[in-house]
């Protein structure tokens, strides 16, 4: 063990902190991350299950980086289903659900193999930070730790209060106390916020009358998130929905006056896309019933999630409402549901690269940030994760445009926009989603992640094969082929909307050589040229305007073509392009014409 002096140190061992630390070891960094409990490393403390509509993306794209979850997800997975398969290929995503314990395994041990990380146990209570930048961390025992970069990654935990109908509990987590550095950030000069999120009750599952209830089936074939990965190694089982009724809603407004959200004791802004049972009937009054997920926790235990009723409602009010409702009339609650409220920062005060505008080598991720899912903190956990390494090593920073990939549009926008809610990925947030697929996510970042020294080098060869293959597959495409008695160019007759590549494969001897997922890459390219075509002439457009730098020491007070809202607007985020600024909510073309012109005055 080597003398409590790092050149990395990650605090919290959330999927953030877990993606933060493994990427900067991987870079070559001597990296501590600092937990409370070891045994809670990787813990899935919500729904165990890994994706979704944008967040499989996400996923994909951590993969490519060299990133943990999509292995993991891929050892745990018990369900695995593509969504959105009826649309096309820019909205389809991968989801699976977990198994809870067989995840959380596959993550304590890829950190334990991982060569220069080291894992401590620890409460920290303040940052150290002279001349504006970071030197190490404080624990609550008065312990000083010393590092040349920081990464932030607390979750829940600052200043986090739990709700369970009236009762306050004090924790991030239940048996987990709360952390207090949230105090200690606000002295630094952080703008801080407060949010809330909440948790669903757990049932045991031998006590759920499934044979009245709808069912869903896994994917007959998984679509795994890693290339990496060889098949789905565990049994793949049923998840099932059922509903509430107007008797589950009598019963919530019944007991209001015993809701901490209803009666105003918590204060915090709610998750909008995954509001508790209580927010849905409030918000969305005229429905008559809402879906109820009903979706295992594990190979080898009872306990199942019924997705679609976080609360934060009085334990009996919870067994009431549980009981109404079609196949849990007799279902035993194991663990009651809870809400909990917690303090983050207001992200604009970052870089793009995931630090600190005003203190050096200090990085945030997760949902420090303003994010909530388990998706978006591994995201931001690897970025800054790599960042901060870059920075002790004095190499270039990686940072994605919106363009390039689904963190970059969630970063950009965490970073320019800022949030006044949880902030949750969806594919709709990216303008240029037909770029940005799960099919392509390696072939994107992959080379860019060997490059800076966070993909191993089998990552990248696989990688690496598979782009020379499908580059054959392209120069098949070219020769000519035989249909209907014509002679067509086979990359012509591909983009027949009735050919498929399975009926080129048929006519066309050269192409039966290539493997199924060239194949299936290389049938997008095709199909989708056109439509890729004019993105790509989009994104020219954008990135003249993200090539216009503008100097950190611009006074917006001088600009005199603002208006005083674009200028505190401007002030508050210090874009560094003109790109970035034409981003920023209120921030209008004229006002974006009139920087330009003062910026070209002072050139």
């Amino acid at each position: 063990m080597p003398a409590e002096n790092y050149e990395v140190i990650v605090v919290g061992g959330g999927h953030a902190g877990c993606e933060a630390a493994a990427s900067a070891a991987r870079m070559g960094c001597r990296t501590l991350l600092l937990t409370m409990k070891k045994e809670n490393l990787g813990h899935m403390s919500c729904n165990p299950a890994v994706g979704g509509i944008g967040k499989g993306q996400l996923v994909k794209e951590v993969d490519a980086l060299g990133g943990l979850m999509g292995r993991a997800a891929d050892y745990g997975g018990i369900h695995f289903k593509r969504l959105n398969m009826s649309k096309g290929p820019a909205v389809r995503s991968s989801r699976a659900q977990e198994d809870r314990k067989l995840f959380k395994e596959f993550i304590q041990n890829a950190l334990e193999k991982q060569s220069g990380l080291w894992v401590k146990e620890g409460t920290v209570t303040s940052l150290i930070v002279k001349n504006a930048r970071v030197k190490g961390v404080q624990l609550s025992e008065g312990t000083e730790i010393r590092a040349e970069a920081v990464v932030m990654t607390p979750g829940t935990f600052p200043g986090a209060m739990m709700y369970v109908g009236l009762k306050k509990i004090p924790g991030g987590r239940i048996g987990e106390p709360s952390s207090s550095i949230s105090e200690n950030l606000a002295g630094l000069g952080f703008k801080m916020m407060r949010f809330k999120t909440g948790t669903c009750p757990r049932l045991d599952g031998r006590t759920i009358d499934f044979s009245s209830l709808q069912v869903q089936k896994p994917d007959n074939e998984p679509s795994l998130f890693s290339v990496m990965s060889k098949k789905a190694g565990n049994r793949q089982v049923d998840c099932f929905i059922t509903h509430t009724n107007k008797r589950t809603h009598d019963i919530i407004r019944e007991n209001s006056d015993s809701s901490p959200l209803y009666t105003g004791m918590i204060k915090g802004t709610g998750v909008r896309y995954c509001p508790s049972i209580e927010d849905k009937l409030e918000k969305f009054s005229h429905m008559k019933k809402h879906n109820i997920f009903l979706e295992p926790e594990g190979l080898n235990t009872h306990q199942y999630y019924p997705n679609g009723i976080s609360t934060s409602m009085p334990e009996k009010a919870q067994r009431d409402f549980i009981h109404s409702v079609k196949g849990l009339e007799n279902a035993r609650i194991k663990k009651y549901g809870y809400g909990i409220e917690y303090d983050l920062i207001d992200s604009r005060q970052l870089k793009q690269t995931l630090e600190s505008k005003d203190i050096r080598d200090l990085y945030f991720a997760g949902q420090i940030n303003g994010t909530t899912g388990y998706e978006e903190a591994a995201a931001q956990g690897l970025i800054a994760g790599v960042n901060a390494a870059a920075s002790v090593k004095q190499s270039s920073p990686l940072v994605f445009d919106r363009d390039e990939a689904y963190i970059g549009v969630l970063i950009d926008d965490l970073v320019t926009r800022g949030t006044k809610e949880p902030y949750r990925m969806f594919t709709s947030r990216a303008e240029f989603r037909l770029l940005l697929r799960e099919d392509n996510a390696h072939l994107r970042l992959t080379r860019r992640g060997y490059k800076c020294g966070c993909v191993p080098r089998k990552l990248y060869e696989k990688v690496d094969r598979f782009t020379r293959e499908l580059e054959k597959s392209r120069n098949a495409l070219k020769s000519t082929v035989s249909y209907k008695k014509k002679s067509i160019t086979a990359e012509e007759l591909l983009k027949n909307p009735e050919i498929g590549i399975k009926d080129l494969r048929e006519i066309h001897k050269e192409i039966k050589k290539f493997p199924g997922d060239v194949l299936r890459e290389l049938e997008i390219e095709k199909k989708y040229e056109g439509y890729i075509k004019r993105q790509e002439r989009e994104i020219a457009r954008m990135k003249e305007l993200n090539s216009m730098r503008i100097p950190g020491n611009v006074d917006y007070s001088e600009v005199g073509s603002l208006s005083n809202e674009a200028r505190e607007k401007l002030t508050a985020v210090r874009p560094v392009t003109i790109g970035q600024a034409s981003r920023i909510p209120g921030i209008t073309p004229a006002a974006v014409a009139g920087l330009m012109v003062y910026l070209r005055s002072r050139q």
